[in-house]
């Protein structure tokens, strides 16, 4: 069976306050919640904290936006997988478009962080996706089995998350038709050695479109940015129909 996971990416958003706050409104609402439906929050760096001396005892395990492959080092602005092990987390967003587009991201350095995610028992959330020109250029399919192919190199995928986000619709409000992100994951799940690992949809989740996405059979949750900062629309979202 494959694990539903519905994860919050809350990329720069939140203070420590805002994120207790966040969790006061938010943890009532998962009384009614499936327990066997994943769920995840993907704090800033200076929350998770706080964030982990809150979730004790809920459904709700905590994610990084990011780990570094090396254990310590010279590595100003990074976080390794021990910091993150002393916090209690689980999971870890890796090759995320947006650290693709700014931070120089490339397959390869996205392998090693999948590496040190696994090695120290963080299961990675991999990001993989097209831009609009790709699409446009029906490139779509090449581009994300490339990812796949490079980015999995030595990976054990039974301790593995994949979340296909088109970089065209994060945060654009333009979604992925349902019936196409789901084509687009079985692609991607075509590709694996392991049929169950869960696959995500990333890109505009809202609480008005969650029950159709959720309704496609090879989607298994959702990646969600934006409408992961609204305690009541993102439980809407995790508690999906």
């Amino acid at each position: 069976m494959r694990k539903i996971l519905i994860a919050g990416n809350w990329k720069m958003h939140k203070t420590q306050a805002e994120a207790e706050q966040f969790l006061q409104a938010f943890l009532p609402e998962l009384e009614k919640t499936d327990k066997e439906r994943g769920v995840i929050l993907c704090p800033t760096f200076t929350s998770l904290d706080v964030m982990s001396k809150n979730l004790h005892g809920s459904l709700v395990r905590l994610g990084s936006q990011n780990i570094h492959w090396e254990d310590s080092g010279a590595y100003t602005g990074e976080i390794s997988g021990a910091m993150l092990l002393e916090l209690s987390v689980s999971y870890a967003i890796v090759g995320h478009s947006e650290r693709r587009q700014y931070f120089g991201e490339t397959d390869e350095t996205v392998n090693l962080r999948l590496k040190a995610a696994q090695k120290h028992g963080i299961t990675p959330i991999l990001c993989v996706g097209e831009s609009k020109a790709q699409r446009d250029n029906g490139e779509t399919e090449k581009v994300i089995s490339a990812q796949i192919e490079k980015d999995l190199v030595g990976i054990d995928q039974t301790q593995l998350v994949i979340a296909y986000e088109p970089i065209w619709a994060i945060g654009t409000g333009d979604t992925c038709g349902s019936v196409e992100a789901n084509r687009v994951i079985g692609l991607i799940r075509s590709q694996l050695s392991n049929p169950d690992v869960p696959i995500q949809y990333g890109g505009s989740v809202k609480p008005n479109n969650i029950d159709e996405i959720m309704a496609q059979s090879e989607i298994d949750g959702a990646l969600v940015g934006g409408a992961s900062l609204d305690p009541a629309g993102f439980a809407r979202i995790v508690n999906y129909q």
